[in-house]
């Protein structure tokens, strides 16, 4: 089959535009193309053989140990890109440089400061630069290497040889800080111990598969004082609560309400009215006073009688006096008698003050409770551990440690939340009157 050959289209190549839409020019980018590659790489017509192609001798596959030497001697790719990828040369020949410091500086002073290095004239700030410069050397030298532990860091000395009993932990840490030392502070955390209690308490001998008659025995007798305790005072709070109150009837508990709500109503002569006296006289509330002014008379026995009351009051205190005087013994006796009340008091303070050590804190609002003491009775005994059946539970007994170290505050396993009481009520003007509505 033949191809039909198209008309070639007469179009407009008046302006810019419509030359470069309707002209091919491929083959000119095509040359150009070519020519810049050339001058990248080269011309490969004006080379020989031997530089383009070359004869291989070694074997392919190349040892381990082979291609390790090869890869030390093979320059880095990372220098790759400082070197130039094109054979095409700079156009600018001659190009601008940011000259060092060195190089910035005025050959006079270059010569002053060369004659000042051979006398060993050096400036205050290159002496101290260069003992830094010591002194971070000799770290570095002294540093341990990755993953070595030697020294305790918490137990070295950096007191520098000063006396440091006298003062501060802030003077101290002053005082070391000038001297190129700082002192390590240990954190807060590990000052102190939560609580002084051991973290695994040794369990009661009575507890063991096979105790001792005694041991078993004394068990018992603790976990028994421990109930009758508990049941002593479950005992109270029914008295002071339950029993306090008595038992009335719907009936008479509604005529006692009556009783005491119509307490002091006259309710017998209720409708009888009582006759009131026209003639009786009118008092005022407030009558009038009269300014009755004192007599001399009464103004000097006035004054008589507050002078002896003076008197009087000043002679007691000094036969008050007289009586201490002869009262020494008694008085003796009371201080000694105080004396020995402060000191039992502080005997018991000091005492309450021990138990506290080992008591728990009050970390929440719920009050720690200790487990109750695992016991088997006498005929629960089995006197090996293969046949013993296990007893208590190790999870639980870890988590109540935890509570009583202060480690973690007491809580309550809550399943269910609580939600808010809300007070449901019918607006006003949705209510329905049922008087109105007809049926």
């Amino acid at each position: 089959m033949v191809e039909a050959k198209t008309k070639k289209r007469k179009v407009s190549k008046k302006t810019k535009k419509s030359w470069r839409k309707h002209v091919d020019i491929e083959d000119v980018d095509k040359f150009l193309e070519n020519t810049r590659q050339e001058e990248r790489l080269g011309s490969f017509s004006n080379r020989e053989n031997d530089d383009l192609f070359v004869i291989s001798t070694k074997p392919e596959v190349l040892s381990k140990k082979a291609r390790r030497e090869l890869l030390q001697s093979k320059e880095p790719r990372c220098f790759n890109v400082l070197k130039p990828h094109s054979s095409v040369p700079d156009p600018i020949a001659k190009r601008n440089r940011v000259r060092t410091k060195e190089e910035r500086k005025n050959p006079i002073l270059l010569k002053k400061e060369a004659l000042r290095k051979a006398q060993g004239i050096v400036k205050l700030k290159d002496k101290l630069r260069l003992k830094n410069k010591a002194i971070a050397a000799e770290k570095i030298l002294l540093r341990p290497k990755r993953g070595e532990f030697k020294d305790d860091v918490w137990k070295e000395k950096t007191d520098n040889g000063i006396d440091t009993e006298w003062m501060y932990p802030d003077t101290v840490r002053h005082t070391m800080t000038h001297f190129g030392v700082k002192k390590k502070r240990l954190p807060t955390s590990l000052h102190k111990k939560p609580s002084v209690l051991p973290a695994i308490e040794v369990p009661h001998p009575g507890t063991s598969y096979n105790p001792s008659y005694e041991d078993h025995q004394n068990l018992l007798r603790e976990v028994a004082e421990k109930e009758l305790e508990l049941m002593k005072e479950e005992k109270h709070l029914e008295r002071v609560t339950t029993k306090m109150f008595k038992k009335v009837s719907p009936a008479e508990k509604e005529k006692n309400f009556m009783n005491e709500m119509s307490e002091g109503l006259n309710l017998e002569n209720e409708n009888t009215v009582e006759d009131i006296d026209e003639d009786t006289d009118v008092k005022s509330v407030n009558p009038p006073v009269k300014n009755a002014k004192k007599t001399r008379v009464q103004r000097r026995k006035q004054k008589e009688q507050r002078a002896l009351a003076h008197r009087i009051e000043k002679e007691k205190v000094e036969k008050k006096k007289l009586a201490d005087i002869y009262k020494l013994r008694l008085l003796d006796k009371q201080l000694t008698k105080r004396e020995r009340k402060q000191k039992m008091l502080r005997e018991k303070r000091l005492k309450q003050k021990v138990l506290k050590v080992t008591e728990t804190k009050v970390l929440s609002k719920i009050k720690f409770e200790p487990l109750d003491p695992d016991f088997k009775l006498l005929h629960e005994l089995t006197g090996n551990l293969r046949s013993s059946a296990p007893a208590g539970n190790l999870l639980q007994d870890r988590f109540k440690s935890l509570q009583q170290r202060n480690i973690v505050a007491p809580s309550v396993i809550k399943l269910k939340r609580d939600k808010a009481k809300v007070k449901r009520f019918i607006k006003p003007d949705h209510k329905i009157d049922m008087t109105t509505v007809r049926l």
